[in-house]
């Protein structure tokens, strides 16, 4: 990605799928609301962790390139290195309809992994309240100098 600017990466890939996609796949506000090439690009240059997403969806959906080792995928995309011998291939087809099994395989992945984190804490229950007889806090060592 060296010699590509955020200006001209956005470019492709909203000349390729559009503001409609890229909000579909991505789900990032400024391909939804009164979208533009600039202003998408103000807030990206902001916002390390949208513009990261879309280098990545600019790599592996728009470039098609595989994706990266486990080393390199800890690298912000910028900073990943791509092998020589890995051309760019053809973008991802991408539709509307795939965009909602996605999110919904995604909503589906949080609710089992906050219900399994859930089983895995047990029920969370808050301390008795141990109130002294001036209805204080007993377990409060400050509380009876407190008027």
């Amino acid at each position: 990605m060296h010699g590509v600017s955020l200006k001209q990466l956005l470019t492709e890939i909203v000349d390729h799928y559009g503001f409609e996609i890229l909000y579909a796949y991505l789900n990032i506000n400024c391909f939804n609301t009164k979208p533009s090439i600039d202003s998408s690009v103000k807030f990206l240059k902001k916002t390390d962790w949208a513009r990261e997403k879309v280098e990545a969806f600019y790599l592996y959906q728009f470039k098609g390139l595989p994706r990266a080792s486990a080393e390199q995928f800890e690298l912000p995309p910028r900073d990943r290195i791509v092998p020589p011998d890995q051309l760019p291939g053809l973008p991802a087809e991408l539709s509307l309809e795939d965009a909602e099994r996605l999110r919904e395989k995604r909503a589906r992945k949080a609710a089992a992994h906050d219900r399994d984190a859930g089983q895995r804490n047990g029920p969370r229950q808050r301390p008795a309240n141990r109130s002294d007889a001036s209805g204080k806090d007993a377990s409060d060592p400050w509380a009876k100098w407190r008027k």
